[in-house]
């Protein structure tokens, strides 16, 4: 029998990839292959607070790449914020700056948006001040004027201190604008981190409230990323490679922080629930999450968490069996009847939602009832497109009533 052609599709990682406990030392080195001058941007725990700063800059020092900090996030990045920082970087060449992310997800998608943002900024050649709420937003997908990132990004390098967005390898950066209630990526290819340095070991001073919620990210990013509707061969083998480590690592990581072993799975996993969704999509529990996020507040995590076992249900009619592919993965005893398997995985999300302490219901984060008309109005984007089962405004709105 010949074999079916593959489709064609792309693939793009960071091109250097450091993992494991104690590469946080191997930062200057890093930085100095790419550039002579480092820009750190990053959480207040991230840089602050963390053991990794000191160690960041005695590897920094030691390679001899003067830094400075140039912009600290807070919480999920804003229009302003990016804004902000672009109008405070510091004057003069960039010739040789290299953008150093630490932090979570939200810290390096500030960054990866200021490093886009500043090699391709309008000619100002007027002698007036640039417009910088305006520049980030033409830039965004789907609102201002959805300019393209035309030229290479300063070169990034990402150290995530949480276990779970998969930033750090991720093509994007998203940004939410509360004055105009939107929640968008600013996207490009050439937007993916230069390199990447994933340390567990900064993620053991995570608090149980962010492990859980970056946690759950991560594997709602697996599942989501293996069975949407872009799928693809690459990505799918990194979702059975991860699946089964991050359903394993949490629950030890809930009980016992300081489990470094565990610490590293849920890492890896999220390093590679990145790459997967960067190289394929995702779907509407990630579609649902960022709508929640711009009405209530919710962070990412908590939100993808309280729609992970809805989404799984409504797509189970047509995703059943790679549903039970997955939970075969985890568990080789598994059923092989397509759909008691992806029950099974269904039972197994319910049952690690609800160890994790994450919130069951959207009243549970705030919602008003009155706005679940505005939440599936608003649960559109590039997400919501990769579902496998195609959603309107009117059944998505039936789906999320039930869960009120």
């Amino acid at each position: 029998m010949l074999l079916k052609t593959l489709d064609a599709y792309d693939f793009v990682v960071p091109p250097v990839i450091r993992f494991g406990p104690g590469r946080i030392v191997e930062i200057g080195e890093v930085v100095a292959s790419l550039g002579k001058r480092a820009w750190l941007v990053g959480s207040d725990r991230g840089l602050r607070q963390s053991t990794a700063k000191g160690q960041i800059e005695k590897s920094l020092s030691q390679a001899g790449i003067p830094w400075q900090i140039v912009a600290t996030s807070c919480g999920e990045p804003t229009v302003d914020q990016v804004a902000a920082a672009l109008a405070a970087l510091p004057p003069g060449d960039r010739n040789g700056v290299v953008v150093v992310a630490v932090g979570g997800g939200s810290a390096i998608d500030l960054a990866k948006a200021i490093a886009a943002m500043v090699t391709n900024l309008p000619a100002n050649t007027s002698g007036q001040d640039i417009d910088y709420d305006t520049v980030v937003i033409d830039h965004l997908e789907g609102v201002g004027g959805c300019l393209a990132i035309q030229h290479w990004p300063l070169p990034l390098v990402a150290v995530p201190t949480t276990a779970g967005t998969g930033a750090e390898a991720t093509r994007n950066a998203v940004i939410s604008c509360p004055r105009r209630r939107f929640k968008k990526s600013m996207r490009s290819w050439m937007m993916v981190p230069r390199a990447a340095i994933v340390d567990p070991q900064l993620t053991v001073s995570c608090d149980r409230a962010t492990t859980a919620a970056t946690g759950l990210d991560c594997i709602t990013q697996l599942i989501e990323s293996f069975v949407c509707r872009f799928k693809r061969p690459l990505p799918r083998a990194l979702a059975l490679e991860g699946l089964p480590k991050a359903v394993r690592a949490l629950p030890r990581v809930l009980r016992d922080p300081t489990d470094l072993e565990a610490r590293g799975a849920m890492s890896h996993a999220a390093l590679m629930s990145g790459m997967a969704l960067a190289n394929a999509g995702l779907g509407m529990a990630h579609g649902v999450a960022a709508a929640l996020g711009v009405e209530c507040g919710t962070p990412h995590g908590v939100a993808c968490a309280l729609m992970l076992p809805v989404a799984i249900r409504v797509n189970s009619p047509v995703a059943s069996a790679d549903f039970a592919i997955l939970e075969r993965s985890i568990d080789p005893a598994a059923s092989t009847d397509d759909g008691v398997a992806a029950a099974a995985l269904l039972t197994r999300i319910q049952r690690l939602c609800l160890e994790a302490g994450v919130p069951q219901r959207l009243s549970d984060v705030g919602l008003r009832r009155e706005r679940l008309d505005w939440l599936a109005e608003n649960s559109g984007g590039s997400s919501l497109r990769g579902n496998p089962v195609e959603l309107d405004p009117v059944s998505l709105r039936e789906i999320l009533a039930a869960i009120y």
